[in-house]
């Protein structure tokens, strides 16, 4: 996709974002040298980092077009905001090559290639290999799923855009973390998967829908010299907006309970962990004394 990304290319530049992401999601269980994996990371998180920039302003572009098709937003209002969000995304194109060079990009992916012949030419049992990568896999989704009920549980259930941004992430972390134990099974969808994609995908609109929201405003902000008709048509794409963003929260209220039982479950061996370190330091603390 790197030649794909350097043209400009949305799709190239969203699956290798894809991409560094769910290599950021599998280093640490490949049992790397940590110098070398922490290092890997880093380059992973700021490639990771620099093309969700340009990303989110391809997505809200796309989204705009597929808001003037319904009809029922002001066109004139659409297209000041598009312009706006064209400007940004052509200056965050500008920034992510200037920040992450081509060759630096074909340098990690050489690296990475170079890792995986490694680890295929490894002498380690294959068998010792997975029962320990497994073992990393599984801790790492309990971990994300504790993670997923705490955010849930701080975002309450009132409409609060911030919170439910963590939770969003929260989700999408622990979609690739069970993406990466069902591929380790050789599963390719489960019905825990299908959950957290739906939730993901709805929260990512009401995400998406709060950054356009943003973005009018900032363009009601700057309108040189003021123009009451573009305010007004503005104003109108608010709060059309804005009630979009209350019914997708309702439909994630709606599926709120089952997303906190499956991190209930999930996150089991996580809860299990800490209960058994807090009986061995009960037993530390009765021994000492």
């Amino acid at each position: 996709m790197l030649q794909g990304v350097e043209d400009g290319d949305v799709d190239a530049l969203h699956r290798t974002r894809v991409a560094s992401r769910r290599l950021r999601e599998v280093l640490p269980v490949l049992q790397l040298d940590p110098d070398v994996a922490r290092k890997l990371n880093r380059r992973l998180r700021k490639i990771t980092d620099r093309l969700g920039k340009v990303r989110e302003y391809d997505v809200l572009l796309g989204f705009l077009d597929d808001l003037k098709k319904v009809g029922r937003y002001p066109k004139a209002a659409l297209l000041r905001v598009a312009a706006h969000i064209g400007e940004n995304r052509a200056h965050a194109r500008e920034r992510l090559l200037e920040k992450v060079p081509m060759h630096d990009l074909h340098r990690v992916a050489a690296k990475l290639e170079k890792i995986a012949r490694t680890l295929e030419s490894s002498s380690e049992s294959r068998v010792t290999a997975r029962h320990s990568w497994r073992w990393a896999i599984d801790a790492r989704v309990a971990r994300r799923a504790s993670t997923l009920a705490v955010a849930i549980a701080d975002a309450g259930g009132v409409y609060l855009a911030e919170r439910l941004h963590i939770v969003r992430i929260a989700v999408k972390k622990l979609r690739y973390a069970v993406e990466l134990a069902a591929d380790a099974d050789h599963v390719k969808s489960s019905p825990d998967l299908r959950q957290l994609r739906r939730a993901q995908d709805i929260l990512g609109r009401l995400h998406d829908l709060q950054v356009l929201v943003d973005r009018a405003r900032e363009v009601q902000a700057s309108l040189a010299p003021p123009d009451l008709n573009a305010r007004r048509e503005l104003d109108v794409l608010v709060v059309a907006l804005e009630e979009d963003c209350r019914h997708l929260h309702g439909r994630y209220m709606q599926d709120r309970d089952s997303l906190l039982a499956l991190s209930a479950r999930l996150s089991g061996p996580v809860a299990e962990a800490k209960e058994v370190g807090s009986q061995k330091v009960k037993v530390r603390r009765a021994s000492n004394a």
